[in-house]
């Protein structure tokens, strides 16, 4: 009898502590739909009051004049992302493959450690770093070798390339430590398999393991570049914060340019009621810009375990 009711209480303890786990799970998707909500009811009027296309093509931002065009922090976030991971990647899947199929034990105690300090330093303290180092080799290079090719208003330190050599820092440690995942998880008898045929170490690490790992590298690519889309404090010290479309080819690297994280932090402190809600609107086109890329991160990694 006592083992019967042992097994009961037992059993409604499971169910319990089944439904408490659901009830989490629930929170964090009800936390978003919450999020999603209250973005999209403080900036849709603004998108309907001024048209969708009107302000995702529209080149001048000025609250004064109740004129929201956000073409040129679009442009200049998704520069400054793609310069970031033109840097960054390579770094990152050069110090993966190390990690995961060179490193001794020994040099992985030290190497790892200082990723993850990577990733646990403030953006403030990377911003930092860029207005006092790279800013300032940005403006020797702008006022010393290149000073005959670039414009003045290029030539203030400020620049897509600042922003980006601190962005590719700082999306290091996703890029590295998901990269080293997919990497060990491909199978060992790929290895052994390549190393039978008489490959080099070298050869089975980029023409056998990297190609397939790659739904795994590319997820780390997607939520890199998630990351660096996101970052605002460092970009503020480092960018300028100018709201304009580079127009100088290969040279506008050295541009200062905005962001639209950067205009929420900017503004937000001190907007009027419609110019509040055309920063929400802001937020949202962040908002679904990152809903996207986590998608399709979900997407190649489910794509590469069915494989």
């Amino acid at each position: 009898m006592k083992s019967r009711e042992g097994v009961i209480f037992r059993n409604r303890i499971d169910k319990g502590m089944k439904y408490l786990l659901l009830a989490a799970a629930s929170l964090a998707v009800f936390v978003i739909i919450l999020i999603a909500y209250f973005i999209i009811e403080k900036g849709l009027p603004v998108f309907l009051e001024n048209g969708v296309v009107n302000m995702l093509t529209g080149r001048e931002w000025n609250p004064t004049k109740y004129v929201y065009g956000i073409l040129p922090m679009i442009v200049g976030t998704f520069y400054v992302t793609f310069i970031a991971l033109l840097i960054g990647l390579p770094f990152g899947l050069a110090t993966a493959v190390f990690l995961a199929e060179v490193a001794d034990e020994k040099a992985a105690k030290i190497i790892r450690p200082a990723i993850e300090l990577l990733a646990g330093i403030p953006s403030v303290i990377y911003g930092l770093f860029g207005m006092v180092v790279v800013n300032d080799l940005m403006r020797s290079l702008q006022r010393g070798p290149l000073a005959n090719i670039l414009p003045g208003d290029y030539q203030i330190g400020y620049s897509v390339l600042s922003g980006a050599l601190v962005l590719s820092i700082m999306i290091l440690p996703t890029i590295i430590n998901i990269s080293e995942d997919a990497i060990r998880a491909v199978p060992k008898s790929y290895r052994d398999g390549a190393l039978a045929l008489g490959s080099t170490h070298i050869q089975t690490i980029f023409k056998v393991l990297i190609p397939a790992a790659r739904s795994g590298i590319i997820s780390a690519v997607i939520l890199a570049m998630g990351r660096a889309l996101g970052e605002t404090m460092a970009l503020i010290m480092v960018i300028g914060n100018v709201n304009m479309i580079p127009t100088a080819g290969i040279w506008s690297i050295f541009a200062p340019v905005g962001t639209l994280t950067g205009a929420i932090a900017l503004e937000m402190g001190y907007a009027d009621p419609e110019h509040r809600a055309a920063l929400f609107a802001v937020g949202i086109v962040l908002f679904i810009i990152i809903a996207i890329l986590n998608s399709l991160a979900i997407l190649w990694i489910r794509k590469g375990g069915k494989k």
